[in-house]
């Protein structure tokens, strides 16, 4: 591992750090994952190759479970690093990986993209 992706690796866990405690107790059973690409076959990705896919939630947002809701492998949480450090310069980078975080949890939560855009956490 080289010292740039040591340092990004730092840079998620500060942001995670940097959660309020009432949110952070709330993501049990979320896995938090940093690749370098997405997969290009991700459908986000099929979906708009022109856009720029940061970080994926994958999972049932808490939002839509229900009762039956139980015994479920943990949500996913992944944070791209090829195309934040692709896109940022190295002093904007923490606070993009911030709010890719952010974004990301937010979908845990139920919200959608339209929400986040007018939050200001699109």
């Amino acid at each position: 591992m080289n010292k740039e992706s040591l340092d990004f690796y730092e840079l998620v866990e500060r942001a995670l750090e940097d959660l309020p405690p009432e949110i952070e107790e709330l993501l049990d059973n979320v896995a938090i994952l940093v690749e370098d690409w997405p997969d290009p076959e991700t459908h986000l990705v099929a979906e708009n190759p022109n856009d720029n896919l940061y970080g994926l939630y994958e999972g049932v947002p808490l939002t839509e479970r229900g009762p039956g809701y139980y015994g479920i492998m943990p949500d996913r949480i992944t944070i791209f690093r090829g195309p934040l450090e692709r896109d940022f310069p190295w002093h904007e980078l923490e606070e993009q990986v911030q709010i890719t975080v952010v974004h990301e949890i937010a979908h845990h939560f139920g919200f959608e993209e339209e929400r986040l855009e007018e939050l200001g956490w699109g």
